[in-house]
């Protein structure tokens, strides 16, 4: 088993041959040494498990502050593993409630629905009164002038496919056809984890905020930030934003990396907020939930049961339109 006291010179040795392990290594012992006041993010999934390994071996000063931020909706596995974390590595993690909870915000703002970005042009259209047209854009603009980005997210208009509705197949015509029913948002995001951790942040004079995002998850967030730093208020460092699967396999094994029983026992790829539909197999996983965390699975049901439906009608929606279309090239042939 590797030794809890390397230095960082060791640390670097014994990772010799993973030259993006040993390059974070590099990069964070600097950036640790450089702030005041630095911060780590902690979630309780198995990128911010690396994180918290990384930075601990890393911060011989034991100048840093771990923070988790409690959400309202939590699997019991990631808050047990906090206190594994806790006593692995002899550091304290502060336990941040939200400013407003995921029920909480659930209700005051809308569910979420697909993806955040997707979330939160819907609830722009939504507050802007939109019909749901599948008219010419500068039409658009002409009846609804109070939401310019989500437009031009629904009429595909951007030229990152991401940035558009288009990067969900055939969304735009199940909601043309099935418009929604219901408030859609993705503040529960904002009031329970990006607010929480800012205003903790500021009331601790925090002068850089370490996370655990990586570049190959996709998704926009990945896809917007292009560096492993970003300059702020509230500076953010990234250590592990360049590791590959596979890098990331190589530092839990040299590095003797564990996690939640989420992943050992429960068999989960990830996790986060429990039964989020944001989660691309929420659907699926909603089975694993309600085996191992029963009242947690009633719980996201009584939450996202709006969002819930609504996913299965699209999905069954764009099912059909898939084999409609395979059915008549077949004809074609």
């Amino acid at each position: 088993m590797i030794a809890a006291d390397m230095n960082v010179y060791e640390l670097a040795e014994y990772a010799a041959g993973e030259k993006v392990i040993v390059d974070s290594i590099g990069m964070t012992y600097a950036m640790i040494g450089k702030y005041q006041y630095p911060a780590c993010s902690i979630s309780g999934g198995s990128d911010s498990d690396i994180i918290l390994d990384l930075c601990s071996r890393l911060d011989s000063e034991k100048k840093l502050r771990y923070v988790w931020m409690n959400t309202g909706l939590e699997f019991q596995a990631t808050k047990d593993h906090l206190s594994d974390l806790e006593k692995k590595y002899n550091v304290s993690i502060d336990r941040i409630p939200a400013i407003k909870s995921i029920p909480m915000s659930c209700r005051d703002h809308g569910v979420p629905f697909v993806s955040k970005f997707a979330s939160t042009q819907i609830e722009k259209l939504q507050e802007n009164g939109f019909k749901w047209e599948d008219e010419p854009l500068e039409t658009l603009q002409e009846k609804y002038p109070g939401c310019p980005s989500a437009l031009r997210w629904w009429a595909n208009d951007y030229d990152r496919r991401e940035w558009n509705i288009g990067n969900f197949h055939h969304l735009k015509e199940f909601m043309t056809e099935n418009p929604p029913g219901f408030a859609i948002s993705s503040q529960c995001c904002t009031w329970a984890k990006k607010k929480p951790v800012h205003v903790w942040g500021k009331k601790n004079g925090i002068d850089l905020h370490i996370l655990g995002l990586r570049k190959v998850e996709g998704g926009i967030r990945a896809a917007s930030t292009k560096t492993c730093f970003t300059s702020g208020t509230q500076n953010i460092f990234r250590p592990i934003f360049w590791y590959s699967d596979r890098d990331k396999t190589s530092y839990e094994r040299l590095f003797g990396v564990t996690h939640s029983r989420c992943y050992t026992e429960y068999g989960m790829a990830r996790t986060g907020c429990v039964g989020c539909p944001f989660n691309r197999d929420i659907l699926s996983e909603l089975e694993t939930i309600k085996k191992h965390e029963p009242g947690l699975y009633r719980a996201a049901c009584n939450i996202f049961e709006k969002a819930y439906d609504y996913t299965r009608e699209y999905r069954k929606f764009a099912g059909l339109v898939r084999a409609e279309s395979m059915k008549k090239k077949l004809i074609d042939l």
